[in-house]
């Protein structure tokens, strides 16, 4: 069954900001845009409803943010394979429940129509076991593995039973890691520098609170993923696992007293915050979303969230909406209704002027460790019902190309994972100006990675219904009771709530 899927965008997660969405770079554009519209025409997209399948086409369920995006890059691709492939893009829904939810029913009903699929970073070990996904080449893994960065990479690994050694599962293409961001002019008020810990954090908050200024820390801490991610990072930072890197079939949050002592740790640090004096009041209910418009109405002095916020906040104070950067509204023209979005030579000045009020430093430590941020982002990988895996390994390489990942980073958003675009690409560090820092985190060392399971969905959902409402729970019980929550869901025991 043939039918139409429109490239609607949105999710769950962190929101594409789509204000860059005119924005192209070379190799792309007009041509590939006919190409697009040809495609459209010429060949509906496939549902994939039944099981049969069609020699040189390749179905790419592919994500929902970046949809138009995709769709180019997958003409592109196209029409250089010289024939040998076109790709046909499906794509997923908007909620990275649904995603999974809509894969896991093709790929255990053995759709032979599913050939290449945008995965989460938590779903390897997942699809991997399950056969979903296949092993990427040697030849091919070889190269991957030395052009992407570490933490990226890692997301992308697993060693299923039956494996020698670990392998690469998908092909890393696009990633995210969450930055500290605060407000320059506040901390100058108050004589402080951004801090670099939680703990000191939290004294800047108090110090501005004094004063009568901004005293809300953003987090993402309601009942969602967003909370997961949180106490992961915060986790890894003081040297803690939720699952043992050894053998996921143990959980590791107080299996020795070292771990205890970290988990224990980490939980202090999401009470403190949660529970400062002048506070977010609603912190138990935020997300992405709310910490951003928090910061943007003068709450916050400092929030944690994803690198989105910054062009944000951008946009929205040259339209007149952000009250602490009311000099940015000189620059309402190049967000007028119907103009082309800024271009990398126009932000410059932007980047500049926005950052003596508003800028960003890495993910805070705790103590003397410094943060590690826990990675978001997809790869792509080969469906184990494809009928034509070694065509569709070739596509999958021209989609996460070095020229495609950056067209996608300009385009749609999130940061790529080639390390070389952070250094050596003015038009990219123009659009990210946080360039170096994301990069310092997306390195090994620093790159925090959710845990490696094929039972993570459940593990996540057990453990931010522990978690929450945040704060109001004793660390010292709290542990043991996760701990406790996290085996049941490795051992199958666990009830979802």
């Amino acid at each position: 069954m043939r039918s139409s899927v429109s490239a609607a965008g949105g999710g769950d997660r962190p929101s594409v900001n789509r204000r860059r969405g005119r924005t192209r770079s070379v190799g792309f554009g007009r041509k590939a845009a006919i190409a697009v519209a040809a495609l459209a025409t010429t060949f509906p997209i496939l549902t994939a409803c039944g099981t049969d399948y069609e020699a040189g086409v390749l179905n790419f369920y592919s994500p929902a943010d970046g949809a138009d995006t995709f769709a180019e890059i997958s003409a592109k691709c196209s029409a250089e394979s010289g024939g040998q492939y076109r790709i046909e893009n499906t794509v997923l829904p908007k909620s990275a429940d649904d995603q999974r939810l809509q894969l896991a029913r093709r790929l255990a009903g053995d759709d032979k129509t599913l050939d290449l699929m945008a995965m989460d970073v938590v779903w390897t070990a997942e699809f991997a076991d399950a056969g979903w996904a296949v092993a990427v080449p040697d030849g091919i893994a070889t190269g991957v593995e030395s052009r992407t960065l570490a933490g990226p990479l890692d997301t992308a690994i697993w060693r299923k039973k039956g494996d020698e050694r670990e392998r690469l599962y998908a092909i890393p293409m696009s990633t995210n890691t969450q930055l500290l961001w605060y407000r320059t002019d506040v901390l100058a008020q108050i004589g402080s520098r951004p801090a670099r810990t939680w703990e000191a954090m939290i004294v800047d908050a108090q110090q501005s609170l004094a004063r009568g200024g901004p005293s809300q820390i953003m987090v993402t801490a309601r009942q969602y993923e967003g909370l997961m991610v949180w106490f992961n990072s915060v986790l890894a930072t003081v040297g803690g696992e939720i699952v043992d890197p050894q053998n996921p079939d143990r959980q590791a949050l107080n299996d020795t007293p070292a771990h205890r002592a970290a988990t224990v740790e980490a939980l202090r640090v999401l009470k403190a915050v949660a529970t400062a004096p002048g506070h977010d009041p609603s912190l138990t209910n935020s997300d992405e979303g709310t910490a951003r418009t928090g910061m943007e109405k003068g709450k916050a002095l400092y929030q944690v969230n994803w690198p989105f916020v910054f062009a944000g906040m951008q946009e929205n104070a040259a339209k007149g909406s952000v009250d602490f950067l009311t000099e940015l509204q000189k620059y309402s023209g190049l967000y007028a209704d119907g103009a082309d979005k800024p271009k990398p030579e126009q932000l410059r000045p932007l980047n500049i002027e926005m950052r003596k009020k508003f800028n960003f430093t890495n993910y805070p430590g705790v103590g003397n460790r410094p943060g590690k941020a826990t990675l978001g982002g997809f790869n792509i990988a080969v469906a184990g019902t494809s009928q034509q895996q070694e065509l569709a390994f070739k596509a999958a390489e021209c989609i996460t190309s070095k020229e495609s990942q950056k067209y996608f980073a300009l385009n749609a958003g999130p940061p790529p994972v080639i390390g070389s675009l952070y250094s050596d690409d003015a038009e990219f560090r123009a659009i990210y100006p946080m360039a170096d820092e994301v990069l310092k985190q997306l390195k090994e060392g620093r790159a925090a990675v959710r845990p490696k399971t094929p039972v993570y969905q459940a593990i996540s959902t057990l453990v931010v219904a522990k978690l929450s409402p945040v704060g109001q729970w004793d660390p010292e019980t709290l542990v043991d009771e996760l701990a406790d929550a996290v085996q049941k869901a490795i051992d199958g025991e666990g009830l979802v709530p």
